[in-house]
């Protein structure tokens, strides 16, 4: 089974994806952090963000073993996956990691922002989640407080809606719901009410196949 978690609110440290891996014994994979990474890449060498012929070479050549480094879930590091991420070359060389990855056994739950539309558009079952940016805005300062970096609130906001506003308005795999989608809404929902959520859409669209 192939479970895709999507939308502008789906990255929450990677807890939703990563608690649904585990709940299911499937693997996971955040798949913000790839672009993270390539991000990360262009950053350590001073290249330029827009450049996209060394933004491909870094997709090209990356580690997944440097996934974990925890300097990928920095501030500075999301704004520039955003900018890299828009370059239709670096999505391209990054599909077939993504769908090697979620075709492996047992199962997999990728969560980003264009699974279920175009990595795995036959994903088994396809979940989209949102919430208030101002909540958003509030859980990513208090996990940045966590780590023990600085972080204003308003300016974080700001990125938030700014990072939004370009996904959904790029040419190559635009932020935006696959129509066979299932939203979640997890504005008023702690990490633990947001997973037995998921899992109540999962059980919800296993026990209609069953069925059928």
């Amino acid at each position: 089974m192939i479970i895709a978690i999507d939308g502008p609110a789906a990255s929450g440290k990677g807890t939703l994806g990563k608690r649904l891996a585990h709940h299911y014994g499937y693997r996971h994979l955040d798949t913000g952090v790839i672009y993270r990474a390539v991000a990360k890449s262009l950053l350590d060498t001073g290249a330029d963000l827009n450049d996209e012929a060394r933004a491909v070479a870094a997709a090209m050549e990356l580690d997944p073993e440097k996934f974990g480094d925890p300097v990928l879930k920095t501030q500075q590091v999301g704004e520039a996956a955003s900018v890299v991420s828009a370059f239709p070359r670096v999505r391209e060389a990054l599909v077939d990691f993504q769908r090697h990855f979620a075709a492996g056994p047992p199962g997999a739950v990728l969560d980003g922002r264009d699974i279920g539309t175009v990595i795995c558009p036959d994903a088994d079952v396809k979940i989209f989640v949102i919430a208030d940016p101002k909540v958003r805005a509030r859980r990513r300062t208090l996990e940045a407080k966590a780590r023990g970096e600085e972080a204003d609130e308003a300016l974080v906001l700001a990125d938030i809606l700014a990072r939004d506003e370009r996904d959904r308005n790029r040419a190559t795999a635009p932020l935006k719901a696959a129509p066979d989608a299932h939203l979640l809404d997890n504005s008023h929902l702690d990490i633990e009410g947001g997973v037995r959520a998921a899992i109540d859409i999962i059980e919800a669209v296993r026990a209609g196949r069953q069925r059928a």
